[in-house]
């Protein structure tokens, strides 16, 4: 019997470090597939390109930072929680349909985390595709929730869509659980936190999506604060699971999900 194969990649403004192919790969091959990824680093000027090649070539792909409401254009359906996270981080190539992912792999890593939302004011510093998506999955789970980017525009736009607040000063403090989606902190901002420590004051949970270095500036100054704090990486797996069954057809279950996790952890 022949193999199952599946093309599949991952475009943004800088994929090099991503863990992505590792993940995909150790899932898929779970799951009797053998994975070929390929990581797709481009500016604005070579993402249609991109697009055009990966719609064309591969079965399917995820979408990462700054590009999550961009595909959009290129793509013919929206579907379930990327239509009303207005993001999508996975696409499959054959039907041109963009899903979206991360809130449910968000969810699944503060839950397993053992981090409950559920009346909870929650402060979700950034509003790009990370934030939307993270911010709306708060608010479904119960939260109350906040957000503030720098665009005032921006913010009043996404405010309004999801039907949360706008946060105007983070560093006044008084969340419960504050969440860094603004990719500050990796990369070329290494050892820089989009908050100072006052940002923690009442604070019990600090998340970073940053899985990059392990410990961002902001997980070391939540620390300091005395705040638990949440590193983005099982998000990432756990987001490309739901992914995967999605290319494959599968309905996803959250222990297979975190049992693949941990044998992922244990294979290093």
């Amino acid at each position: 019997m022949n193999e199952k194969k599946l093309r599949l990649g991952l475009v943004g403004k800088d994929v090099s470090k991503s863990l992505s192919d590792k993940m995909h790969a150790f899932i898929l091959q779970a799951f009797g597939v053998v994975c070929e990824y390929e990581k797709i680093s481009v500016d604005e000027r070579g993402f249609d390109g991109a697009m055009r090649r990966l719609l064309g070539d591969f079965d399917g792909f995820n979408v990462t930072i700054p590009y999550k409401r961009d595909v959009m254009a290129y793509l013919d359906e929206i579907a379930g929680d990327a239509f009303a996270f207005g993001s999508v981080n996975t696409v499959v190539s054959a039907n041109k349909t963009g899903y979206n992912t991360d809130g449910k792999g968000f969810l699944l890593m503060l839950r397993l985390a053992g981090v409950d939302v559920a009346n909870k004011r929650v402060l979700v510093l950034g509003g790009g595709g990370a934030g939307r998506s993270s911010a709306a999955a708060l608010k479904n789970a119960g939260a109350e929730v906040y957000v503030y980017q720098r665009r005032q525009d921006k913010l009043i736009e996404l405010c309004q869509e999801l039907g949360v607040k706008k946060a105007t000063d983070p560093e006044r403090g008084g969340y419960d659980i504050l969440v860094n989606c603004t990719g500050v902190g990796m990369h070329d901002s290494v050892g820089v936190s989009p908050v100072s420590v006052g940002a923690f004051q009442g604070g019990t949970v600090a998340v970073d999506l940053i899985y990059e270095p392990s410990e961002s500036a902001f997980l070391k100054l939540a620390k300091s604060a005395g705040l638990r704090t949440v590193n983005g990486a099982s998000m990432l797996f756990y987001q490309a699971y739901y992914a995967d069954c999605l290319y494959l057809g599968l309905t996803p279950d959250d222990r297979q999900a975190e049992t693949l996790y941990q044998k992922y952890l244990k294979n290093g």
